[in-house]
């Protein structure tokens, strides 16, 4: 809703100065013109807008437009976002395609540079970003940051192409996304001195203590997936100015139940300062990354929002460049239509290439654990002697995890995973980060078989079937997204999990957990198009040993 002039009254909150007073907010062409003082404490809470520092949309499953559409309604004004789950896919045609979708709503999209297309030498991917393409993109005004660094072997052993990359963003003047799990030591240190400044990727206080000594920003990460709020948020009291939140992966039923509002109330209900929480919130990311948005001053851009109470932040109002994009439970903007693009899909998939035949006594085998996208890795002894065919074993929770290459008709990779705890039938999809290959897990061939079918035959999706009968989602932008409703994705995509929980999964988001399982960057061991990778030892192992 577009207005040129006018004025809220309620009570200002202030971050930077530490205080809250009543004011009477005036706005004139997008911009605040002036704040007056008024006696009254009454009203709503006036913010400065949430910021979620690090995330990747194409995860929502919705296109950016659809995003912004949830989005807004819990005070987010903005986000920090990295397009390289789509860049993965499609290059630097499905990047444009991000930016320009996202240029046509009111919420801001601050866009990286992918700096690891694919995520690391040893993936196929459908595109290659080399330091060449990326010292090119940078210079961009459209891009405000060369986005996470997880190639950090090629950081530490000064790679060329690494460096070539990291010396472009320097020069022009633009900071550099981190992403080492687990990294410390030496080896860490010669990755901070490469300009590296954050990290969201810790899972334990003295692994972030460790980063921010080195100069690293931690972003505290709660997304669908990956939850590291409860361990890290204590980091709060000791680095308020070194904080940063953010949801990295967050699925659209996340999106329908809250967003960074959530995570506010979160933190504020244990105790925590209010102000370095919103500082945390609202102001960090503005800073770091050089964000043009306002942060509730005269002369700032008008963007902030409205709560009710300063205890569970419920969202009244939204308002972005002096515009309310979000009153009285509605948004108030209009919903650009989208043609769907063309990009690469070459899966082709033969029932039948599922078999395991032991060749070995031992049986190497993903453990995956929910909440996280760190895997162990489990040796066991081989179920059958050397030549029989490894079966699933549904009370030792031993199942079959299929990658099915998405750029070229080749048969699929299958190997063992134990963690999901799913006793009937299969799920399958065609996001399984970086590279998006199609990834399957399941407990019998005909149902593995008919899932990956589904995706082939849908040319993207997520799906769950048990036996011939299924159920899936269509994504129709890039095998990653769609332009529906994101209330509607989020509906389909609960009952798609209700289903997948009935047949007996224990995680939380088991689409998502999947969907990390080929993500070779993330110890201790992945699948990708070669088969099973030791992510810390960088190089592919065999399923027998």
């Amino acid at each position: 809703m577009k207005t040129d002039k006018y004025s809220i009254k309620g009570n200002l909150v202030d971050p930077i100065n530490r205080s809250i007073k009543g004011v009477i907010l005036n706005i004139e062409k997008g911009i605040i013109k002036s704040i007056g003082k008024t006696d009254s404490l009454g009203g709503p809470f006036i913010l400065p807008g949430f910021i979620d520092s690090h995330i990747h949309i194409e995860s929502s499953m919705l296109i950016p437009s659809r995003f912004a559409e949830m989005a807004v309604v819990h005070g987010t004004i903005a986000v920090v976002t990295d397009p390289h789950e789509v860049a993965n896919v499609a290059g630097v045609e499905g990047i444009r395609f991000m930016q320009n979708n996202a240029k046509k709503v009111p919420m801001k999209f601050f866009f990286g540079v992918p700096s690891c297309v694919p995520s690391s030498p040893l993936e196929k991917s459908g595109a290659i970003l080399d330091s060449t393409i990326v010292s090119k993109l940078i210079q961009d005004n459209d891009f405000y940051f060369l986005a996470e660094m997880m190639n950090f072997p090629g950081v530490v052993n000064d790679d060329p192409d690494v460096v070539a990359k990291l010396s472009a963003a320097h020069k022009a003047k633009k900071p550099i996304d981190g992403h080492v799990p687990g990294l410390s030591g030496e080896m860490l240190g010669k990755y901070t001195k490469a300009g590296i400044t954050t990290d969201h990727e810790c899972s334990t206080q003295q692994e972030a203590i460790e980063k921010i000594k080195l100069g690293m920003k931690i972003l505290i990460r709660e997304g669908s997936a990956a939850k590291n709020f409860e361990n890290l948020v204590p980091l709060l009291k000791e680095y308020p100015k070194e904080i940063m939140f953010c949801t990295d992966d967050c699925h659209p039923d996340y999106l329908k139940n809250g967003h960074f509002n959530s995570i506010v109330a979160r933190t504020i209900a244990k105790g925590y300062d209010l102000f370095d929480t919103l500082y945390a919130a609202c102001i960090s990311p503005i800073d770091h990354y050089n964000l043009p948005l306002g942060k509730l001053r005269i002369g700032d851009k008008a963007d902030f929002i409205l709560v009710n109470n300063l205890t569970d932040f419920k969202v009244l109002e939204t308002h972005i460049d002096g515009n309310k994009v979000f009153a009285n439970q509605k948004v108030a903007f209009d919903l650009p239509s989208e043609n769907t693009p063309d990009f690469t899909f070459r899966s082709k998939h033969q029932k039948g290439d599922l078999k395991i035949i032991s060749l070995a006594p031992k049986l190497n085998i993903i453990e995956a654990i929910d909440g996280e996208l760190l895997t162990n890795r489990l040796i066991i002894d081989s179920p059958v002697p050397k030549g029989e065919i490894v079966e699933v074993d549904l009370e030792r929770d031993l199942l079959k995890i299929v990658l099915l290459d998405r750029y070229t008709d080749t048969p699929p990779q299958v190997a063992f995973i134990n963690g999901f705890g799913l006793k009937q039938g299969a799920i399958a999809a065609s996001i399984a980060h970086d590279s998006h290959h199609i990834v399957a897990v399941g407990c019998d061939d005909v149902s593995i078989d008919n899932a990956l079918q589904w995706i082939v035959e849908k040319r993207g999706g997520l799906c769950y079937f048990n036996h011939a009968n299924g159920d899936g989602i269509e994504l129709p932008f890039f095998g990653l997204m769609t332009n529906e409703q994101g209330v509607h994705v989020s509906e389909k995509y609960e009952s798609l999990n209700k289903k997948v929980q009935q047949a007996g999964c224990v995680l939380k988001s088991p689409f998502m957990t999947a969907s990390f399982m080929a993500l070779t960057v993330i110890p201790h061991i992945k699948i990708n198009h070669n088969g099973l990778f030791d992510s810390l030892n960088f190089k592919s192992i065999p399923l027998f040993q």
